[in-house]
């Protein structure tokens, strides 16, 4: 028997990598409540507007969506309610110094499992603006071209 893998994707935000520059790639642990964990290895994590700021002393998660779970009754959670991350005092300190750069800013890039826990992998981002995502299209497609002619020959 196999082991299982050490990190299983649960949902990605792919419209980061389009509209964003990443930087730089942490990750950290997401406190949730409740039916939220059963909810998440459900699927259908919304990453529409999510970000990460920083309050008190704390990286907090904003507008994640995780929908209700559906067994969940009168117990369930608020889908967009702000959720703590679980991170070393040291790194939301650099963390904090580095998104205060002017353009910067933490956005979740996905949502996984490591070893029975959720983590959400998190990114130092730039925003592209709307020359940078055509060169990027440009770039993807001459790769793309130049693969289907190493295949022909």
């Amino acid at each position: 028997m196999t082991a299982p893998p050490e990190r299983s994707a649960l949902a990605v935000n792919r419209k980061a990598r389009r509209d964003y520059q990443v930087l730089e790639r942490i990750e950290a642990g997401v406190a949730l409540r409740g039916t939220e964990v059963k909810a998440v290895r459900r699927g259908g994590v919304g990453f529409a507007g999510a970000f990460a700021q920083f309050e008190n002393g704390e990286a907090v998660l904003i507008n994640l969506n995780i929908p209700p779970y559906e067994q969940g009754n009168r117990f369930n959670h608020e889908p967009t309610r702000p959720r703590r991350l679980l991170l070393h005092k040291k790194e939301i300190q650099r963390l904090q110094a580095q998104s205060e750069q002017k353009g910067l800013a933490l956005v979740p890039l996905a949502v996984y499992l490591k070893r029975g826990r959720v983590k959400i992998e998190l990114g130092l981002c730039r925003g592209k603006r709307q020359h940078d995502k055509r060169e990027t299209l440009r770039r993807q497609d001459a790769d793309r071209e130049a693969a289907r002619a190493l295949r022909r020959r």
